[in-house]
């Protein structure tokens, strides 16, 4: 698809869409083990609960955010909410704020999340995932953007460019257009918002023997990698699969033959750094095929450790600016960019702070700061074009690539060197859980109206409500 007449697109279309946010996080002790209780009953039913649930363990949080019209709303929502189920949390158990895991038992110990007979497929599927790929690698948490630019940019766009499709061909069009190039570029987003360096002797051998240090208290660490969650020792599937993103029949077709060759039970378990979003999410493929893409979730950000929700905001606004550049960025028609992309992903992820390491571009050779200067120069010129004001934001993250000590990987690395892996995340931990106690204590009445809806399905207070 080329985009023509950009001047007739105004930065507040542009720059309109739906942003909504899920985060995962263990629960741990004060001692740095993982907290083998059941899923706090102050969050009600973990099937019925649409905010607050668990992920793969009765151990793991899970919390999910609606959906809202600006980045800055969805954020500020999450980062409440993560207040909420911090604090509540009962007491000596802390959220773990770090996408590798914690102190780990033996695998038969790390409790499954449980379900009662309505959510008997869920807890299958969670048992089937657990016999294939290990119930340690399963704990790996992380943080999802889900986006969708708003349907009346779309429409406009569409006519615009005076295009023969359906509105609904052309929607799938463009995110098709964003997943292809993401997966080509979210290189760099593993660099600028990498945060998962080390782990500890009971986690994975396959991620540990990655990892050049020793911090002496059993943990190890990597002072070459920014995100070992991201790297070839992450949860990822067991063999490479590189379905098609030409077309939604054609990606759905790939996907059902992955399903029938054994490689994926359903089409959830492709694990992907960007994932199609339908309508139906209980039945992905024939939703997709009958009613297309209604949006994207991007997969890659790590949990970040120095911020109480484990989440920067600027790094969200990066990110929406690189999904619109994903858009108006011109393809590369290198035939093998999957595989290409692929390898890309996890050198950055094991080495992007060694200089010595190189990217494929096309078949060629290039270092990571040359390409990543780059891409955030068009960003630059692409801010410019639609007058959209977020020079800061860009900024930031080109300091990022001029000094990698600035990167959220980089200053991990300096606490790890010095308190070690597990101290510097209890410590994390301990602080932030204080610091949302503070914030539930001192929440003004305007802020706490704006937010009582989502906080009521947070904790289920319906009776506190009628004495508030």
């Amino acid at each position: 698809m080329e985009l023509i007449n950009l001047s007739k697109i105004s930065s507040e279309e542009i720059l309109a869409g739906s942003f909504g946010i899920e985060w995962e996080s263990l629960r741990v002790k004060s001692n740095g083990e993982l907290a083998l209780t059941p899923h706090p009953s102050v969050f009600g039913d973990k099937l019925k609960n649409p905010v607050v649930t668990t992920d793969f363990s009765e151990s793991q949080v899970e919390i999910i955010t609606p959906a809202f019209d600006t980045v800055d709303e969805a954020f500020d929502t999450f980062s409440a909410l993560s207040d909420v189920v911090n604090s509540s949390l009962p007491e000596g158990e802390y959220l773990w704020f770090q996408s590798l895991p914690c102190i780990l038992p033996s695998p038969n110990q790390i409790p499954i999340a449980q379900y009662s007979q309505e959510g008997e497929e869920s807890q299958k599927y969670r048992e089937n995932l657990a016999s294939k790929y290990g119930v340690k690698k399963q704990l790996i948490s992380g943080v999802h953007f889900n986006f969708s630019f708003d349907d009346g940019f779309i429409e406009k766009l569409r006519k615009i460019t005076k295009s023969d499709l359906s509105f609904r061909q052309f929607r799938d069009e463009i995110y098709l257009k964003i997943t292809r190039n993401y997966l080509r570029y979210c290189w760099l987003i593993i660099y600028l918002t990498g945060c998962s360096i080390g782990a500890h002797e009971s986690f994975s051998s396959e991620c540990i023997n990655l990892m050049d240090m020793q911090d002496g208290f059993g943990g190890y660490y990597s002072t070459k990698g920014p995100s070992f969650r991201n790297a070839s020792s992450g949860y990822k599937n067991l063999k490479k699969l590189y379905p098609s993103y030409n077309s939604i029949s054609e990606f759905t077709r790939d996907v059902t033959n992955f399903i029938d060759n054994g490689d994926l039970s359903e089409a959830k378990e492709l694990y992907t750094q960007i994932r199609l979003k339908p309508k139906n999410p209980s039945d992905v493929l024939n939703s997709l095929n009958e009613t297309g893409i209604e949006y994207i979730e991007i997969r890659t950000l790590d949990i970040n450790p120095f911020y109480k929700c484990g989440l920067v905001k600027h790094d969200m606004k990066f990110l929406h600016l690189f999904l619109i550049y994903m858009f108006v960025k011109n393809e590369s028609d290198y035939p093998d960019w999957q595989r290409e992309a692929n390898i890309n992903e996890e050198r950055v992820a094991e080495r992007a702070f060694d200089e010595s390491m190189r990217l494929l571009k096309d078949g060629n050779e290039v270092t990571l700061k040359e390409w990543a200067y780059d891409l955030i120069n068009e960003m630059y010129g692409m801010c410019d074009v639609f007058d959209i004001n977020e020079y800061n934001t860009l900024k930031l993250m080109h300091d990022r690539v001029l000094n990698p000590e600035l990167t959220p990987g980089k200053k991990l690395l300096k606490l790890i060197k010095r308190d070690g892996f597990i101290n510097a995340h209890m410590f994390s931990a301990i602080t932030h859980k204080q610091t949302s106690k503070n914030l539930i204590k001192n929440v003004d009445k305007e802020e706490y109206g704006r937010l009582k809806k989502y906080l009521n399905i947070a904790l289920y207070r319906k009776k506190s409500d009628k004495n508030s």
